[in-house]
C-alpha cells in the first residue's frame, strides 16, 4: 500500500527529496509547497530535476496543501534562518493529523535540554491530540553524528570519548543563504554570522551531542564551543558567489560535550572555500570532503565516510545521502507512536527498493 506524501521545499536537500519520493513506488505525492513566487504552479517533477510529468502543481499556500490530506509531510523548508516560523509550520501540520519528516527545523532532531520544555511541551501535545510524529534528521547534524557512531559504540565494551567530523570544501555547494549569511564566508572577520553568533553552534549541534548522551547512558555536564576562521588570499568565486579577498574563506569550529571536565562527545568541523587553505587543519580521507567517527575506548575505531554520486561531487552525494534519510525515514516514522521520534526511537531504516541493474 502506497504512503500518501506532501513536500514542502525544493532547494538542495528538498529537489533530491521530491525527486525519491516521484519515482520511489512506495509513496503517492499529494502535493508540493514552495516559497519562491516563480515555481508556483511548476509540475513536481520539473522542479524535482526529472523529465516527467507528475500532473502535481507547486502551490504556495501550507494550508492547501494539507487539504490533499497526506499521511505524511516531508518538510525541507529552510529552517536555520527562520526557526520560529519553521516550527509554527510543524505545529500546524501534526495539528492536522499528519506525520512530518524532515531537514529542518534542526532543533527538533533532540530538543530536550536545548529548548525550553514548554516549547517541547507544546509540540508533542499538538502531536499526541493529532496521533502524529516528527523526525528531522540530515547528514551532519544527522545520520554521521548518530546512525553511525551508535552502530560503532554498540561493538564497544567501553568508550571514553566519540569525535565526528566534518571536513569538507564547500565552494561546489551552491546555497548562497547558508554560506554567506548564516556561515559568514565571503563576509569581513569582524562580522559575526548566525551561526557563531554566541551559543548558536551549542544549539544547533547539541542536538546530536545530547542524543549521543542519551544513547550511551552519560549526563553531559555542559557544552563548550569555540572556532576560527581564515581569510581569503585573493578575491576567488564559488558556485554560491564572490568571496573578496580578506573575507572568510575557511571555518573550523568545534562543539563539545564534557562530562567531569572530559571532553565526552566532540563535534568538529573544517570547512574551506579552497584547499590551499590551513593544511594544518585536519585534511579529508578523499579529494573534496568526508565525515570521519573515532571512538576511542576498547576497541577504538577511526572511520572515514566518503560520499561519493554519479550526479555530482561530494557535496552533492552528502545531500543525496540527507535526503535519502529523510525519505527512506518515511514508512517509520507513519508507523511509530506519536510525538517527537529520533534515531533512538526508530527501528533500523533499511533502505529503499533493490536497484536492478
Amino acid at each position: 500500500m502506497t504512503i500518501r506524501v506532501a513536500h514542502i521545499g525544493t532547494g538542495n536537500v528538498g529537489r533530491l527529496a521530491l525527486s525519491q519520493l516521484i519515482t520511489d513506488p512506495r509513496f503517492e505525492l499529494t502535493g508540493v509547497c514552495v516559497s519562491t513566487p516563480a515555481k508556483v504552479g511548476k509540475d513536481a517533477g520539473e522542479l524535482a530535476g526529472l523529465d516527467i510529468a507528475t500532473g502535481v502543481a507547486a502551490v504556495n499556500d501550507l494550508d492547501a496543501l494539507l487539504t490533499t490530506q497526506p499521511d505524511c509531510a516531508v518538510y525541507c523548508a529552510m529552517g536555520d534562518n527562520r526557526p520560529a516560523e519553521a516550527i509554527a509550520d510543524c505545529t500546524r501540520i501534526l495539528a492536522a493529523g499528519i506525520n512530518i519528516v524532515g531537514s529542518s527545523p534542526g532543533i527538533l532532531q533532540f530538543p530536550w535540554q536545548l529548548m525550553p520544555e514548554k516549547y517541547i511541551s507544546r509540540l508533542e501535545d499538538t502531536a499526541r491530540q493529532g496521533n502524529s510524529s516528527l523526525f528531522i534528521t540530515g547528514v551532519d547534524p544527522g545520520f554521521a553524528n548518530d546512525l553511525i557512531p551508535f552502530a560503532l559504540a554498540s561493538t564497544c565494551q567501553n568508550v571514553e570519548q566519540v569525535r565526528c567530523m566534518e571536513i569538507a570544501d564547500y565552494a561546489t555547494y551552491d546555497g548562497a543563504t547558508v554560506m554567506f549569511d548564516v556561515m559568514g564566508f565571503g563576509k569581513p572577520l569582524d562580522e559575526l554570522p548566525i551561526l557563531l553568533q554566541p551559543g548558536v553552534l551549542s544549539i544547533a549541534w547539541g542536538t546530536a551531542i545530547r542524543q549521543l548522551a542519551a544513547g550511551l547512558g552519560i549526563e553531559i555536564d555542559e557544552i563548550t564551543e569555540n572556532y576560527e576562521r581564515e581569510p581569503a588570499r585573493e578575491a576567488f568565486d564559488i558556485a554560491a558567489g564572490h568571496v573578496p579577498k580578506g573575507s572568510v574563506a575557511a571555518i573550523r569550529f568545534e562543539i563539545t560535550g564534557m562530562v567531569d571536565d572530559r571532553p565526552a562527545i566532540v563535534i568538529e568541523h573544517v570547512t574551506r572555500l579552497r584547499d590551499d587553505l590551513r593544511p594544518d587543519w585536519a585534511r579529508p580521507a578523499q579529494p573534496g570532503g568526508s565525515y570521519r567517527v573515532e571512538i576511542t575506548g576498547e576497541p577504538s575505531y577511526a572511520v572515514d565516510i566518503c560520499p561519493t554520486s554519479k550526479k555530482g561531487d561530494h557535496n552533492h552525494a552528502a545531500i543525496v545521502g540527507a535526503a535519502g534519510r529523510i525519505v527512506n525515514a518515511i514508512p517509520a516514522v507513519v508507523a511509530a507512536a506519536p510525538g517527537i521520534r529520533t534515531t533512538l526511537d526508530l527501528p533500523l531504516i533499511t533502505g529503499p527498493r533493490w536497484n536492478k541493474f
